[in-house]
């Protein structure tokens, strides 16, 4: 019994302080936004229907994201504490990617399904993410305006 309790002290030491690192994504409503990011949420959002809002703590930093469905498909938008906005990733037709950006994508999808494709426009940067399904595992790609790959 004391073997038990001790082992379980050692496991708690050696593992709660990387719990801390982890981020835990935790749903919330408007009214626990703060009132700056209430009012990016509501500039942002306007024309399109919230679907869900969100809190993320990371490293000390907290970052809050919009779920947002405008036209039929989706767009998350992520803001800081003070309503700033950090990133955009918006769904977009496979068609609307430019042919240089198109060409890796359709290579990484050869014999896979396209699940999505994503503009993001994060820290000064736009690229294309796109999500495919192949043999039971889901893969990302990454590729800038000229076909790049980011990743």
């Amino acid at each position: 019994m004391r073997t038990d309790s001790v082992c379980a002290a050692v496991a708690a030491a050696v593992l709660l302080p990387c719990t801390a690192a982890i981020a835990a994504e935790v749903k919330v409503r408007m009214s626990d936004l703060p009132p700056a990011v209430q009012g990016a949420v509501k500039e942002q959002s306007k024309g399109a229907t919230v679907r869900g809002l969100t809190k993320e703590s990371e490293n000390g930093k907290t970052e809050y994201e919009a779920e947002l469905k405008v036209n039929g498909h989706n767009r998350d938008v992520s803001f800081d504490a003070s309503g700033n906005v950090i990133s955009v990733e918006e769904e977009v037709p496979l068609a609307s990617v430019p042919n240089a950006a198109r060409a890796p994508i359709q290579k990484a999808m050869e014999g896979g399904i396209l699940r999505k494709v994503e503009l993001v426009k994060e820290n000064g940067k736009t690229f294309y993410e796109a999500t495919i399904r192949k043999g039971g595992k889901s893969s990302e790609i990454q590729v800038d305006p000229s076909g790049n790959s980011i990743k």
